[in-house]
Formats: C-alpha cells, sequence, structure tokens
C-alpha cells in the first residue's frame, strides 16, 4: 500500500485505492474465464451498493450471501460493505433456506423475542438463474447508474457476521467490524518474508463464505493487488492444471489438498509456477509436510487462525525456523499466552489454553456481544497448546467435542439434532475420527430399536444429505442396539472414542 495512501476504513476501501494506483491491472479472474479489472471491480462494487440502497438496504440491515467461489461472490460481499450493510455469508442455499424458516416460523430457539417480533420476510435476489415470482435478478440489482456510497465514517461498525462454533455448542454468528477484518488484513501483510505480493496470482479454491478464503486469501489479494484466481470446487487434477493454466503462485488451501495430491504423477512440474504454499484450518501432520516439500521443493508455511480472530493468529513465517509440529509464532501486533485451570501462566513448556489479543479480535457474538474479549482485551479460544523457547505455538487439543474436517468446524451436536429427525431414531451419539484425507471424519452412532439397520442407515444418509452441508455429513454411520449412556442419558462419548481405538486397532470388525 503506497505510503501517502489515507488508512481505509473499509475493505472495501482497499478496491477504490487500487483501482485509482492500477485501474487496468486484472484483479479477478475466474475459472471459467470471466474476469475484472481493477477499475471494473470498483465500477462493480458501486453499483452493487447503488442497487442495494435503491432497494430499500441501509447501514446496518444484514444481507445474506449464499454462492460458490464466483465473482458475484466477491463484488456483493464488498457493495454490502460499501453500503455499510452487514455481510452475513453462509455455506449453502438450503443453509440458508433453513434458517430463515426457523426463525420466520417462530423456531429460533433462543433469539431475543423482539428480534423475533421484528423479523419481515427478506427479499431475495438470485444469481445465474430466473427469478421466482416475488424475487429479484443480481443482474437488475446492479444494472442502474454508479451511486458511490458516502465513505465510512466509523471502523468499529459491524461489517460481517460469520458463524462458527466458537468453543460453545451451537454454531454462533461471530461479530466482526470493519476494524477486526482491516486490522487482520494488515497484520498478515507485516509478516516478512511477505505472504503475498503484487506481482503473484493467488488461487481462490478456499470458499469465501469461510473466514479463511474471505479474509486472509481475499483480503490479502485486495491489499496487496495482486491477482486472484477463482475456482467453485477443489478438484485434484482439475485444479493443478488451472494452477498450471493461469501461473499461480501462492497456494493457501486445506490440509486434506496435500493427501489428495501425495499420489500424482509428475507433481514437482504441475507445480511449476507455485512459490509458496499455504495451510491453515486445521493441523497438517509433519510427514504430510516433509513428504510434500521434499517431492517438489515447494515449502509449506502453516499457521493457527480462529472465524474470531478474523481470523491469522500465528504463521511460520513469523518463526525463527521451522519445526515439525510447529503453527507457528504470533503475527505482529497480535498477543499470544497460555493459562492454566487456575488462570495463571504455565511453567516452562506445560500445555494451557490459549489467549488472544490484538485489534483483529471480534466484539462477540451476536446479537448482544456475548463471548468477546475481556476487559484487558485478552479472549480464551478453548485450544490447547504449548509454547516453546522461540515463542512457537504447537497445538495439543481442544477443550470441546468439535471435529474438525478438511478445516471446517463440525459440531456433534448439530449433526445429533438433525439425524434425531430421522423416524425411529431414539438415541444418537457423533464423534469425529481420524481421517488420512481430510483430518478427520464425522461418525454418527445411531439406536433406532425394532427398526431395520441398513434401512435406518440408508434413511439418516439421505436426510443429512438434504439438511447438512456435505462436510458435517456423516462419512460412516454405524447402527447399534445399545449406546453406552450416563446416568443422567447422556450418551458416553469417550466409550464410543475407545471403540474406533479399537475397531483402528483391528480389534473390531
Amino acid at each position: 500500500m503506497p505510503a501517502d495512501a489515507a488508512r481505509p476504513h473499509d475493505v472495501a476501501d482497499l478496491v477504490a485505492e487500487a483501482a485509482a494506483q492500477s485501474p487496468d491491472k486484472l484483479a479477478i479472474v475466474e475459472a471459467g474465464g470471466r474476469s475484472l479489472t481493477w477499475a471494473g471491480l470498483d465500477d462493480e462494487v458501486d453499483r452493487v451498493a447503488g442497487g442495494l440502497g435503491a432497494v430499500g438496504i441501509v447501514a446496518g440491515y444484514r444481507v445474506l450471501i449464499a454462492s460458490g467461489n464466483r465473482l458475484e461472490f466477491v463484488t456483493a460481499y464488498l457493495g454490502v460493505l460499501r453500503a455499510q450493510a452487514v455481510a452475513v455469508p453462509v455455506t449453502t442455499v438450503r443453509e440458508a433456506v433453513d434458517l430463515l424458516a426457523r426463525v420466520l416460523g417462530g423456531e429460533a430457539g433462543d433469539v431475543d423475542a423482539d428480534l423475533l417480533a421484528r423479523a419481515v420476510v427478506p427479499r431475495v435476489v438470485v444469481i445465474g438463474t430466473a427469478p421466482a415470482p416475488g424475487e429479484g435478478s443480481f443482474d437488475d440489482l446492479r444494472a442502474g447508474p454508479r451511486r458511490p456510497a458516502p465513505p465510512l465514517q466509523d471502523p468499529e461498525k459491524l461489517a460481517a457476521l460469520l458463524y462458527t462454533s466458537g468453543t460453545s455448542g451451537r454454531p454462533r454468528a461471530a461479530m466482526l467490524t470493519h476494524r477486526a477484518l482491516l486490522a487482520n488484513v494488515e497484520q498478515v501483510a507485516q509478516v516478512q518474508p511477505q505472504m503475498i505480493h503484487a506481482d503473484d496470482v493467488v488461487l481462490g479454491v478456499l470458499p469465501l463464505f469461510h473466514v479463511y478464503g474471505l479474509n486472509a486469501v481475499l483480503g490479502g489479494v485486495l491489499r496487496n493487488r495482486a491477482k486472484l484466481v477463482l475456482v467453485e470446487r477443489f478438484d485434484p487434477q482439475g485444479t493443478l492444471d488451472l494452477i498450471e493454466d493461469e501461473a499461480c503462485s501462492v497456494v493457501p488451501v486445506a490440509p486434506a489438498v496435500f493427501a489428495h495430491w501425495q499420489g500424482v504423477d509428475q507433481l514437482e512440474e504441475r507445480l511449476g509456477p507455485v512459490r509458496l504454499m499455504l495451510s491453515g484450518s486445521a493441523p497438517l501432520s509433519p510427514e504430510l509436510v516433509e513428504s510434500f516439500t521434499g517431492r517438489t521443493g515447494i515449502p509449506v508455511h502453516q499457521g493457527y487462525g480462529l472465524t474470531e480472530a478474523s481470523p491469522v493468529v500465528t504463521s511460520t513465517l513469523c518463526s525463527e525456523r521451522l519445526q515439525p509440529g510447529s503453527v507457528g509464532a504470533a503475527l505482529p501486533g497480535i498477543g499470544l499466552r497460555l493459562v492454566d485451570e487456575a488462570g495463571v501462566t504455565p511453567a516452562g513448556e506445560d500445555p494451557g489454553e490459549i489467549q488472544i489479543s490484538g485489534d483483529n479480535l471480534f466484539s462477540g457474538y451476536w446479537p448482544d456481544g456475548s463471548g468477546g474479549p475481556d476487559a484487558d482485551g485478552w479472549w480464551s479460544t478453548g485450544d490447547v497448546g504449548f509454547l516453546d523457547a522461540s515463542g512457537d505455538l504447537f497445538l495439543v487439543d481442544r477443550l470441546k467435542d468439535l471435529v474438525i474436517v478438511s478445516g471446517f468446524n463440525v459440531y456433534p451436536v448439530e449433526v445429533e439434532e438433525v439425524i434425531r429427525e430421522v423416524a425411529g431414531v431414539t438415541e444418537v451419539g457423533v464423534i469425529g475420527v481420524e481421517d488420512a484425507t481430510t483430518g478427520e471424519a464425522v461418525v454418527a452412532y445411531v439406536r433406532a430399536p425394532g427398526a431395520d439397520p441398513a434401512a435406518t442407515e440408508d434413511a439418516v444418509r439421505r436426510h443429512c444429505a438434504q439438511r447438512l452441508a456435505r462436510f458435517k455429513q456423516p462419512s460412516r454411520v454405524e447402527v447399534v442396539d445399545d449406546l453406552p449412556l450416563t446416568v443422567t442419558g447422556k450418551v458416553q462419548k469417550g466409550r464410543l472414542r475407545g471403540l474406533e481405538r479399537r475397531r483402528t486397532m483391528g480389534l473390531l470388525e
């Protein structure tokens, strides 16, 4: 960013700055061939912001975005921010429909009654298809003249609500301000050596509805004026073809990608343009890193992050040296410390709960800001790790029962509630098991007295496919006669994990 540039208050300001400095440089390219220059992107963002205003969206309104990695997601997200509304990216259209149906149908659980009373039927705008009666089209939304929005004056305004399981049970929306998003973009930009240069071509395969793709990848591209190549879905061979065709030099991915590429012929030649691989969202095995780098010569740098931190907290690019199992040291401007059960720093390299501080932190969970940083600015992550003498962080465990599938958080309670909707199911326990491809996989233990096991398994799978995003769906469904229960009737998941360990050891069929 030029030294004389005014400090941005809004992520969309980064687009305006790039358009002023490099109007004709390509900013975004889709795998299918569509593209936008920085000037074209800025124009589209203005048009979307104006279109939102024309249909009655004002500052503070929520705009839900359910789209794949395509130009419209980028322009919609940045247009929402420029209009000073609040972006709410979600995993799938099905998730969005279910969420709206539950709220408008009065099944909103612990949603505040006053908020529920003020709920209205939303406007629906569709992308790439003809609108149904009562819907609008994205093409019409952006078809009007440019109507630049007034500049954002207060970076503490809410910019996005991103759903995460956090350190609790039910998915909750982390409240991320413009300040938090921009702070993390700048913290990442200060890392040396730089992750992204102005002349880099960055692969955009990580989903933009996830904070890693949204702010670490898209935000980094905007900040450094690189080129982003958008792809809807990872395919082992197809993604390699795209890397070759577009000469991608920086490739941010989830850990599962390395397992998918292990057996690919001529991998080193096909990754010829790549100078840096970035991995986040979940731990990557040291053996896989060593094998990949030994074969390709491309360094793999890992990090640790959370939605609530916008998201990047540590990176091995900040480490004194690369160490197996490390997720790196804290980024500039981020505080990192450990506390034990008594709230004091553990001795030596003993593990403790990870706490973080910094301008990149969220403002709590929607709607009341609960669960945010404490009065001194520290936030407890719910993760356990230890720090070595050099300041590198090593993750040990999680305090809660989160399952991480290809870098995405899956909370068992959500999956269990869906499975209980299946006719005949009386009890269910969901756990995570190790998986060579995705890091962890979801396994469901189900009890349905008197039902045919094969029919129950089929019904559970079909229902989960309708109600859950793909990464949340069980990879295996075990229909059992009995589940181990506590005296209060809760499923003993420790015993289920024990069964899985015995299965892995070959002691169970």
